[in-house]
């Protein structure tokens, strides 16, 4: 009865960056064509894509609005997207590659914010079926079957894991979003962090919704791992108030590791070789990116999977560190 009631009184807007999405866009277009609550309105912001993507959200009749590659960032095209759908009161927002998992995906994800204090909620992530052990592990540890509802009190306890999300599968009360200035304009990586902990400083409870599921995983190289793992970094250092309110991630991956060698053994012992490569590639990878400011940019680019982040990064003048209490309003 809640779950009607939220559906019947909010305006609610699903919103898909896309590029190149062609080769998924069945899964995608057939997962949203099946759950048992649909969005008032559907946008996708595709960055020019050059596979036909266009031609496939114009079939479906889907909302599309166009950008340049260039112009593509995590934080500014999501809010940039935001704008297109004013009134909307919920934006759903979801990944290319993350198919809905049941038909209650959306409407499941919309029942937290029955509480009137929930600002945003993120949904759970199943490994896809064709991933190996390492793949699972990941989403597994990641994302429990427990749902929970964290506030700023929460950072005590939980620490880092308090402020973790994800916008391969999330929605944001707009209301609570504009309240903290919406998604960073610039953010190399990590826009949803930013935004969780810009809303518990404001106030506002955060919530993972295990019962809202989506199919998103990445089988990473070692090289892949590398590379996001200097991004996040990048990004925690250019909001390096998270990293003192919440104290850094650090346990976090010990407790990852751990986790993941029992994961392994003894049915997949072979890969533990493979596991501890990955290990070392995530934590090289994330020590650069917490001295990124005194790397030279032609380097960043070279390390980073984001590249045209550091072509619009000029110079290090923008890298000024953020308080996270600049955007959110009275």
């Amino acid at each position: 009865m809640i779950v009607e009631t939220i559906h019947k009184s909010l305006r609610v807007a699903l919103i898909i960056p896309t590029y190149n999405a062609a080769r998924n866009w069945r899964a995608l277009y057939e997962g949203i064509c099946r759950q048992s609550f649909t969005p008032q309105q559907i946008l996708v912001i595709d960055s020019s894509s050059s596979d036909g993507t266009e031609a496939l959200v114009r079939d479906a009749r889907f909302q599309l609005i166009r950008i340049s590659q260039r112009d593509f960032n995590h934080g500014g095209t999501r809010q940039l997207a935001a704008a297109y759908v004013p009134d909307a009161e919920i934006l759903i927002y979801l990944t290319q590659d993350a198919v809905p998992f049941d038909n209650d995906a959306f409407s499941n994800i919309l029942a937290v914010f029955a509480d009137p204090m929930v600002g945003a909620a993120y949904g759970r992530q199943l490994p896809r079926l064709e991933a190996g052990p390492l793949e699972s592990h990941a989403r597994f540890f990641n994302y429990p079957p427990i749902s929970g509802v964290h506030s700023f009190e929460n950072r005590k306890t939980l620490g880092f894991k308090a402020v973790f999300a994800s916008n391969s599968f999330a929605a944001y009360r707009r209301s609570a979003l504009d309240q903290v200035g919406g998604f960073p304009l610039n953010a190399l990586v990590s826009e949803e962090t930013i935004v969780f902990a810009r809303l518990q400083r404001a106030g506002w409870k955060t919530a993972y919704a295990a019962d809202a599921s989506v199919l998103h995983s990445h089988d990473y190289t070692i090289g892949e791992q590398f590379s996001r793992y200097f991004d996040i970094a990048a990004g925690y250092a250019r909001e390096s108030w998270i990293e003192k309110e919440y104290r850094a991630p650090n346990s976090e991956g010990r407790r990852f590791v751990i986790s993941e060698i029992r994961y392994l053994f003894p049915w997949h012992i072979h890969l533990i070789p493979l596991a501890v490569l990955h290990t070392l590639a995530k934590a090289i990878g994330y020590q650069l990116g917490r001295r990124e400011i005194h790397l030279p940019l032609v380097f960043k680019r070279a390390l980073s999977n984001q590249k045209s982040f550091w072509i619009r990064t000029t110079s290090t003048n923008d890298h000024e560190r953020s308080t996270g209490e600049a955007q959110v309003k009275s």
